[in-house]
């Protein structure tokens, strides 16, 4: 069993694409309220430099990041150039079974299973007002690289 309890200040940076940036600080503004560290919006295009995201943060938070085949390679490079051992990736996403959904879904966890380990998080462990069949939670940690001479 795994459980984060974090009761402590955070220095959190929420992402998403140049476009979204106005909504994202509009929520922050909205929300800074219940902020007790430090939050900033930051466009982050998957696949591309994340220099200005290092060093590899603590937690990584993905919520319904899983939609598309174009996008798994940029994200999974992203992940990886982002993940350190010590970072801790929560990937949360609704399952979708409709059209191409169930192999797009299928092809992430084949892909992300080469250079992360993942743990299911149980259903029975999440939220009990928002927990569903169709809502999936994993524990993501990259695993150690094997350095052969």
């Amino acid at each position: 069993m795994f459980s984060f309890h974090l009761f402590c200040r955070a220095n959190v940076t929420v992402t998403d694409l140049e476009e979204v940036q106005d909504l994202l600080k509009m929520n922050i503004e909205k929300n800074q309220h219940l902020v007790s560290g430090s939050i900033q919006a930051k466009v982050l295009k998957w696949g591309e430099d994340v220099t200005d995201f290092l060093p590899a943060p603590d937690f990584i938070l993905m919520a319904d990041c899983i939609y598309y085949e174009e996008s798994l390679e940029p994200l999974l490079k992203t992940l990886k150039d982002l993940a350190g051992l010590g970072t801790f990736i929560l990937c949360c996403y609704e399952e979708r079974t409709m059209g191409q959904n169930p192999e797009v879904e299928k092809r992430y966890f084949e892909l992300l299973q080469r250079d992360f380990k993942l743990q299911k998080v149980p259903l029975d462990e999440h939220d009990e007002e928002y927990r569903s069949e169709d809502i999936h939670i994993f524990i993501i940690r990259r695993k150690k690289m094997n350095i052969s001479s």
